[in-house]
């Protein structure tokens, strides 16, 4: 082979060549762009919030309690004088992070339980959808609260709660189609060619359930900002001292009869980068899947 038949053959087997499809797919969409744009808001706010803020966080106005938008202070300020703006900017890097990191742990949790319920191994199979539907019908509240007990409030036993409910949902979701790839004719004939299980399942079961699995994550990415919420009103999620969405809206909520201006910019965030992360999903399923997507068949992997 002659080197530029090398390259020709690197060019074409690049992942990243199906990768910028799938995202120049996913900008053409409508939905795709308003998520993209902003999630790199949210990227670009997390960022900046580490460096600068445009008042420190600790700092109270003792003259301005209930000020409305200004130029001081951007959002106005909160019932005890702190500035809504820059409690939003760094709560958006921890929310950020626990989305990130939930995600990540739902993968590998759902990628695991997804590979035992697939596996020739009858008890092996059987065993996990049993010890599956067991766990699955525990809330995660109740795993966080658990949780919370020996290790304390904070943003591991969020992302531990959130990450575990999580991939086991996407275990449950993922495996009929899961099943019926591994006993498709070119799986067994993998396997009889001596390729190993889990060789088999990363290279041929997991790029068949892509798309379902990509809906499934940013669903719990989604649900894992709400969950932060939730989880740090009733006072198991992000520690008193970490700024978060979480923590700006429990400490604002009991002043909605007084302030309602406060609780709206919170929830307004978290309202949009919940939709944002939803619809993503929805466009890297349809991106992602080669019968929606024609530019994606034009990709000869096989030359």
């Amino acid at each position: 082979m002659t080197n530029r038949s090398r390259s020709v053959y690197a060019r074409k087997r690049s992942p990243w060549r199906s990768i910028g499809i799938v995202m120049r797919s996913v900008w053409a969409r409508g939905t795709g762009k308003f998520s993209l744009i902003v999630l790199a808001i949210w990227l670009v706010v997390s960022l900046v919030s580490l460096f600068w803020t445009p008042h420190s966080l600790w700092a109270t106005d003792g003259y301005h309690v209930w000020s409305s938008p200004s130029r001081a202070h951007w959002l106005g300020t909160d019932g005890t004088g702190a500035d809504i703006a820059s409690w939003l900017m760094a709560g958006a890097g921890v929310d950020l992070l626990i989305a990130v990191l939930t995600v990540v742990v739902a993968l590998a949790i759902g990628l695991l339980l997804t590979a035992c319920m697939v596996a020739r191994s009858t008890v092996l199979s059987r065993g996990s959808v049993v010890l599956i539907d067991a766990l699955i019908s525990i809330p995660t509240i109740l795993v966080a609260l658990m949780l919370a007990v020996p290790f304390g409030a904070s943003v591991g036993v969020i992302v531990a709660a959130c990450g575990l409910s999580y991939g086991l949902n996407m275990a449950r979701v993922c495996r009929p189609q899961a099943l019926r790839v591994a006993n498709s004719s070119f799986v067994e004939s993998a396997r009889h060619s001596g390729v190993g299980a889990w060789r088999v399942f990363m290279r041929h079961v997991v790029p068949n359930i892509r798309s379902v699995m990509m809906v499934q994550l940013s669903l719990s990415a989604g649900t894992a900002v709400l969950a932060e919420a939730g989880l740090t009103y009733l006072g198991v999620g992000v520690p008193s001292g970490v700024p978060s969405w979480g923590h700006s809206l429990a400490t604002s909520a009991k002043f909605i009869t007084v302030y309602p201006l406060t609780v709206v910019w919170i929830g307004g965030c978290v309202t949009i980068a919940v939709i944002a992360l939803n619809l993503l999903g929805d466009a890297l399923r349809d991106a992602s899947d080669p019968l929606t997507n024609p530019a994606l068949r034009q990709v000869d992997y096989g030359a």
